[in-house]
């Protein structure tokens, strides 16, 4: 069983946990010791109930192709039960993805990554996020939604645009997990993590955002 950091996200230089996960897109189980000898960028993301973690998925499997040409291998974790997963990605295929399913967030944990409690106005990052603090937040996403909006509305956008229709999994994990902050973990050879992005800097201003191409390969650079 990983330690569970309680909320302290692990930092370059800290090794990574051994975390073992059901593979969605393979049979079998996928730990991350199985990678020990070669570099593994690790993605911690959401369920794919949430509509910007699915784009964030599909975004790190294009990405994906580059880092392995590079030699660095990509596991993404997703907060979705097995079964509902494979589903998904079976009608929604994603070519290349290396995907797990953690619906217990035990990888989150284990790597430090905090889910935060919703409340009605008390925001105390990222512990604590009041829904007036949410609905201040504006996403931007052009060509997707029809302009600037909170999150909650955007996500509904982004449902409907999607065709994704929320089943009772789904809500059972969002109600436990939509607090949850995602993470990238770019890990050497050895297992020491040597880059990372998480949502949990800067108070919030980095939630829904995601490291570009150009920042990982830079990352991956001073890796292999």
């Amino acid at each position: 069983m990983p330690e569970d950091h309680g909320g302290d996200v692990l930092q370059p230089g800290d090794r990574a946990p051994n975390v073992v996960l059901e593979a969605i897109t393979r049979q079998g189980r996928i730990a991350i010791d199985d990678y020990r000898g070669q570099p593994l960028l690790v993605g911690l993301f959401r369920g794919l109930h949430c509509p910007f973690c699915r784009r964030h998925l599909a975004a790190q499997a294009q990405t994906d192709a580059i880092l392995r040409e590079k030699g660095v291998e990509c596991l993404s974790v997703v907060n979705t039960p097995i079964d509902r997963a494979r589903l998904y990605l079976r009608y929604h295929p994603i070519p290349g993805l290396l995907a797990a399913a953690d619906p217990e967030r035990q990888s989150h944990r284990a790597f430090g990554l905090p889910t935060f409690e919703f409340t009605e106005n008390e925001t105390v990052w990222p512990r604590k996020v009041g829904l007036d603090t949410v609905r201040s937040i504006v996403v931007d996403m052009p060509g997707e939604l029809p302009g600037p909006m909170n999150p909650m509305a955007a996500a509904e956008v982004l449902n409907t645009r999607d065709g994704y229709e929320m089943t009772d999994t789904d809500r059972e994990m969002a109600a436990t997990g939509d607090g949850q902050l995602f993470g990238q973990f770019l890990l050497d050879r050895e297992g020491v993590i040597r880059w990372s992005f998480t949502e949990v800097p800067e108070d919030g201003r980095r939630m829904f955002a995601r490291p570009s191409t150009d920042e990982l390969i830079e990352a991956v650079g001073r890796v292999v």
